[in-house]
């Protein structure tokens, strides 16, 4: 009682008062905000787990990373700079690469003027060690064909069937036909592998995933790690929020507090 926790659950985290199992909740480390600890959980513990556990990342590697300045992707970029000499490629839009680069992006490529696939060839004419693809459709299919021998895809989600504010039927379509399939006799003469990752459904490993936090919450307390707050809006503005995402203005966490900061508040008042 009493204990700043951060919490895992699958949804319903968009109230002021939540009921999760004490096995969801960890311990905020020393010096932690609130809002840090919202970005933290579920970004963190995904790219952990894609990159090192899936991925096994080792040095002098090669990762492309995709929406690399949102959650997953920032977390990605910073945990890919804890093992030496690893090369990130990252798709974002134009006005996302200066900070790309400062963050450790070696390569950042605009995915909307460019093929990201013929710029990561120019540059690695092999391909990449490890590709995270949020993205699926056909995407899937052009991550597959850049990986090295021995490369690893890992899809963990499918971007690709939203395309702005309402339900897009027939972009939903098109993913769905354009979708990845490979059989186990063909990934053989591949020498590679393709592996899938949902945090959703890892609701019962609670060994596991506590073991990703505490590693997670050591790289944080070695300054290794800090989670990238874009900007932090009151529940009654949640349609703005949103519509910061969906424009792809953000760069890292969009974050929910239940009232303005008081701050605000206050220059509202005078």
């Amino acid at each position: 009682v009493g204990d700043k926790v951060m919490v895992l659950a699958r949804s319903g985290l968009w109230q002021e008062v939540v009921n999760v199992p004490a096995s969801q909740t960890f311990l905020m480390p020393e010096g932690m905000s609130f809002e840090e600890a919202a970005a933290l959980l579920v970004n963190y513990i995904t790219a952990y787990m894609i990159l090192f556990d899936f991925g096994n990342l080792r040095p002098n590697q090669s990762v492309l990373i995709h929406m690399a300045a949102g959650g997953v992707g920032t977390a990605a970029i910073q945990l890919c700079k804890t093992v030496e000499n690893v090369t990130v490629f990252g798709t974002a839009s134009a006005s996302k690469h200066d900070s790309l680069k400062e963050s450790g992006v070696a390569h950042p490529i605009d995915y909307r003027t460019m093929d990201y696939a013929e710029e990561v060839r120019k540059i690695s004419p092999k391909g990449v060690d490890i590709v995270l693809d949020p993205l699926g459709g056909s995407d899937t299919s052009k991550a597959f064909n850049l990986l090295k021998p021995m490369g690893k895809l890992i899809t963990y989600g499918v971007a690709n069937l939203l395309t702005g504010q309402k339900k897009n039927l027939m972009a939903m379509a098109k993913t769905w036909w354009n979708q990845f399939s490979i059989n186990a006799l063909q990934l053989l003469h591949h020498n590679k592998a393709v592996c899938g990752y949902h945090l959703g459904y890892m609701d019962e490993e609670f060994e596991l995933v506590g073991g990703v936090v505490a590693k997670l919450v050591n790289l944080y307390s070695q300054g290794k790690i800090k989670p990238k707050i874009d900007s932090v809006w009151p529940f009654d503005q949640v349609a703005d929020a949103m519509r910061q995402m969906q424009e792809k203005k953000n760069v890292g966490k969009v974050i929910l507090v239940p009232e303005a900061p008081k701050e605000e508040s206050k220059k509202e008042e005078n």
